[in-house]
């Protein structure tokens, strides 16, 4: 996939939506489309069509609903994320169940946002995972957060970073993309990915968001 750098009214980000209810469908299409640089070229009503339809477009972003008809928006996002890997992929639901939020990420979903997000909040969360980032609702963060804290008692915290890899995971969680840190260490890109690999077996977590929200619970504890 290749990413605008910078969507434009000439160059919108395009975005696929995947929505069973017609109602609520049309009106997130509606919103997309308002904003200039933004457009929503693909609307689906199920996890089945977005699998045939979505591969063919293919979108920027990808926002899907967890509660479809026969297939599951998580089952949807693993079989899309095997179609379209460098593709990202927002869970935009009522929901925020804590088991059905790790369900998702560990599906591959890149965000997590509720339903009664602002508009402009959810225009800031698809040009943030665009970059790289991982976008969650507060309340959302709150709660995974909260978990990996209640985990890391039973843990042993002493991971042994090195210097290195703090300043790399530091820059992570503030949402910098892989070549954002490279930009800030000068370094290279595939040294950053090479540096992250070992973190996710340090900490045994297997993407970039388990990363930034085990290290933000391990150094901002409960008090």
């Amino acid at each position: 996939m290749t990413k605008p750098s910078k969507p434009s009214a000439k160059n919108p980000l395009k975005i696929a939506l995947i929505e069973d209810q017609p109602k609520a469908r049309d009106n997130w299409c509606r919103l997309i489309n308002s904003f200039p640089d933004l457009s929503c070229i693909c609307a689906c009503k199920s996890g089945e069509e977005a699998l045939r339809a979505i591969p063919e477009v293919p979108p920027d972003v990808i926002l899907m609903d967890i509660f479809l008809p026969r297939m599951s928006g998580i089952e949807c996002t693993a079989q899309l994320k095997e179609k379209l890997p460098q593709t990202p992929i927002i869970i935009l639901t009522a929901m925020d169940d804590e088991e059905l939020i790790f369900m998702a990420l560990e599906a591959g979903a890149d965000g997590y946002l509720l339903k009664r997000t602002k508009p402009a909040d959810l225009r800031a969360a698809l040009l943030e995972v665009l970059d790289g980032g991982a976008p969650m609702s507060s309340e959302i963060a709150r709660r995974v957060i909260s978990s990996f804290r209640h985990k890391a008692k039973t843990r042993d915290k002493s991971l042994h970073l090195s210097t290195r890899e703090e300043q790399i995971l530091l820059l992570l969680t503030k949402g910098c993309s892989n070549k954002m840190i490279a930009d800030r260490l000068d370094l290279s890109v595939v040294t950053i990915s090479h540096h992250l690999k070992h973190v996710f077996e340090k900490m045994h977590v297997s993407c970039r968001t388990e990363a930034a929200i085990r290290y933000m619970s391990l150094h901002n504890p409960p008090e």
